[in-house]
């Protein structure tokens, strides 16, 4: 999946006029059926869930599991029969497992059927079959605090250099002690902390047409020197803090910058949930570049739903067009700053402003390559002890790479 033709529309309907908001229609419908969702939990999902539930009736039941532990749950889920829910929500990397396991279905037809409001650049389209729908655009990018830039005579930061003089200053005077925060809990964030820098420097995780890892180099050693160089000014408890957590330190007034999900931003910057003071000096912007380069360092990604291959048709019908309701154009319309949508007729509103500023700088999608699980896994528990200073960088990356090769050989990936 490019860059450009998954974002091409969210760019162009920034200046697209809003669309008259269509009567809801409650039944949505559907005459009969089960939908079973399984998501992640954030505030817009939980909106698409429950514009979703409004299809329920007397022969349509709708039920929604929403946690943060839903990629664990969602292979053994689905590869019972009749699987146990009808909807997964996926995004780039929790899809795959899906796919490798013959877990979802092509949905061709139904987008034929009951896909009208649907943008073709919200098909997401494997073989030439459609697997998912996509209709969110996300990323993790800066949130920062103007007024202790300000107080600290410091410019907004474009780039980790930037950041880390920056929290070097505010600490120095006293404004704050620990000024950054970052997701470096070991496992899934930790990861991604790593493949988001990793990409800032222009390095390929893995070797041209191979599965074979490519990441024990000179750019995989900057990264690790950048990510170990930023915990100088973070909590020395750094290590437990997960994409939530870091919000929640930053709304606590403890930290000043922290490279944030695009799809938390609209509680951040909102004074009925962020104290004002926060809130109203809150910037959001492209996710920084690295060592002089262009690329902002922070993976794309979108968020979509599939459809269980392990389910009656029926319950598949009207699951899809459950989700269809849940996601039309109207929800984002009416709730610009809860996502990035990419649904038809969207005008980003302020929350977007980071997700848009990171993709229009030309920052990378998150692989969708049947062995990056395998890969990010192995990042995740390997980076742990450099991290926490036990272990160098060479002997980190060397791990990384041994860990995902075995894996790699174990799943049929290398020879």
């Amino acid at each position: 999946m490019k860059r450009s033709a998954l974002f091409a529309s969210t760019a162009s309907l920034a200046l697209a006029s809003l669309a008259a908001a269509l009567p809801a229609n409650a039944d949505c419908g559907i005459e009969k059926g089960s939908v079973r969702i399984l998501s992640n939990d954030f505030e817009a999902l939980r909106l698409a869930a429950a514009e979703a539930a409004k299809c329920a009736s007397a022969t349509v039941k709708v039920t929604t599991n929403q946690t943060t532990e839903h990629k664990n749950l969602q292979v053994p889920a689905l590869k019972i029969n009749p699987a146990e829910y009808t909807v997964a929500v996926i995004a780039n990397n929790s899809i795959v497992p899906l796919l490798n396991e013959g877990l979802i279905r092509p949905l061709d037809e139904l987008v034929a059927k009951y896909g009208e409001d649907l943008q073709p650049t919200q098909l997401i389209k494997l073989d030439g079959k459609v697997m998912a729908i996509a209709f969110m655009g996300n990323s993790q990018h800066l949130f920062f605090r103007k007024d202790i830039l300000e107080k600290a005579g410091l410019q907004p930061p474009k780039s980790y250099e930037d950041i880390l003089a920056a929290a070097k200053v505010i600490k120095e005077k006293g404004l704050m002690e620990y000024p950054l925060a970052a997701s470096d809990k070991a496992g899934w964030d930790l990861a991604a902390e790593f493949v988001n820098m990793y990409l800032g420097y222009g390095g390929e995780l893995f070797a041209p047409g191979s599965a074979a890892p490519a990441i024990s180099n000179e750019k995989g050693l900057a990264t690790l020197g950048t990510m170990k160089a930023m915990t100088e000014y973070m909590n020395p408890d750094y290590m437990t803090y997960n994409a939530d957590e870091i919000i929640k330190v930053y709304v606590a007034g403890k930290a000043a910058i922290i490279n944030g999900w695009g799809s938390l931003a609209s509680g951040v910057i909102d004074p009925a949930k962020t104290p004002a003071e926060i809130a109203n000096n809150t910037v959001l912007s492209a996710a920084p570049v690295v060592a002089g380069g262009s690329t902002p360092a922070g993976a794309l990604w979108w968020d979509g739903f599939t459809i269980a291959k392990n389910i009656s048709d029926e319950d598949a019908e009207a699951s899809f067009r459950a989700m269809v309701y849940g996601i039309r154009p109207e929800v984002g319309q009416q709730n610009p700053n809860l996502a990035t949508w990419l649904t038809k007729g969207y005008q980003p509103g302020p929350a977007s402003v980071g997700v848009l500023e990171t993709a229009n700088g030309g920052a990378k999608p998150y692989p969708m390559m049947p062995y990056m699980g395998l890969l990010h896994s192995a990042l995740g528990s390997e980076l742990a002890e450099f991290m926490q200073g036990r272990e160098s960088a060479e002997e980190a990356l060397k791990d990384v790479e041994a860990s995902y090769t075995a894996a790699a050989k174990e799943g049929g990936f290398l020879k």
